[in-house]
């Protein structure tokens, strides 16, 4: 069976699935992500910026290579928060068609969070409560999407994210406490206005890099490891110690943490405080942390 190639491009990272179908079972061949900051700037100027397009085309002809190497004949290319959101994301889309042959599908909220939704229920080995709430913190925005099957009842998009909150608001290194105060209220008051309540979970399944990366914290990993993160049951009072710990650490603290992508030592910050803040509203006494994500949800709707 030929292969396909799934790409997701977020405001902070750009990845790659490339894998195969079998017996209802996706074999994986590559996967591979490179931290780019695609939405570097974006909040304040409404463009992606020139070196940042430089960063992320440099990735994507990385990814050109191996889609060519395995004879990828099936390519997806999701773009989320950053290319909906840019003044000039036609520049993106016109680079990705020259590299790839493909354009970019600039997905709305809804159809991102229908995407992470999938990857995520997919991957999961032991039945969970209903509902499921699966939480998406991405560079720019943050999904909430629940369900109580296979597919989504109702999702939300939020327009906050790592990289958009930590520009707004955490510019002290470390953050003030009037930085962190003002960081948690927008995140509180896009929750309150959120259609879907993290008060109705019965499960709450963490996904992509913020969680990740927090969930290999609260482990106290010798080195970040995708094994030992998939599947991962957290206590939410550790979350939460973990965030706390994050947020009062000044950037090169944070990168000495060996569990820590050097990508993500600037902005982990705003983006653990989303994780803290939907758990805190969430009746759930632990985080099931699951490294299928979007990724996975664009490579099964090649299926």
């Amino acid at each position: 069976m030929s292969a396909v190639a799934a790409i997701d491009c977020g405001t902070n990272t750009i990845k790659l699935l490339i894998g195969t179908f079998r017996a209802g079972i996706l074999d994986v061949a590559v996967r591979e992500a490179r931290m780019v900051r695609l939405g570097q700037g974006l909040d304040a100027s409404g463009v992606l910026a020139e070196e940042a397009l430089a960063r992320a085309f440099a990735a994507i002809d990385e990814y050109a290579v191996l889609i060519g190497e395995h004879g990828a004949d099936r390519i997806r290319f999701v773009a989320t928060s950053a290319t909906r959101d840019a003044d000039n994301a036609e520049v993106f889309t016109a680079g990705v068609r020259q590299r790839l042959g493909v354009d970019p599908e600039v997905v709305s909220g809804q159809e991102e969070a229908a995407l992470a939704f999938d990857g995520a229920v997919r991957n999961l080995r032991s039945t969970p409560d209903l509902p499921v709430l699966v939480v998406d913190i991405g560079g720019g925005s943050t999904e909430l999407i629940s369900g109580s099957g296979s597919a989504p009842d109702a999702a939300f998009s939020m327009d906050i994210g790592s990289v958009r909150l930590h520009e707004r608001h955490l510019r002290s290194d470390p953050p003030t406490m009037a930085e962190i105060a003002a960081c948690a209220r927008d995140i509180d008051d896009h929750l309150d206005q959120s259609l879907v309540d993290p008060a109705r979970a019965a499960t709450v399944v963490g996904v992509a890099g913020t969680v990740t990366t927090v969930a290999a914290g609260v482990l106290d990993l010798p080195a970040y490891s995708r094994e030992a993160i998939d599947q991962a049951v957290l206590p939410v009072a550790q979350v939460h110690a973990l965030v706390d710990r994050l947020v009062a650490m000044t950037v090169n603290e944070r990168l000495q943490l060996p569990w820590l992508h050097p990508g993500r030592a600037d902005v982990i910050d705003a983006g653990a405080l989303i994780l803290s803040r939907v758990l805190r509203r969430a009746p759930v006494e632990s985080l099931v942390v699951s490294e299928s994500d979007i990724l996975d949800g664009i490579a099964w709707s090649l299926a």
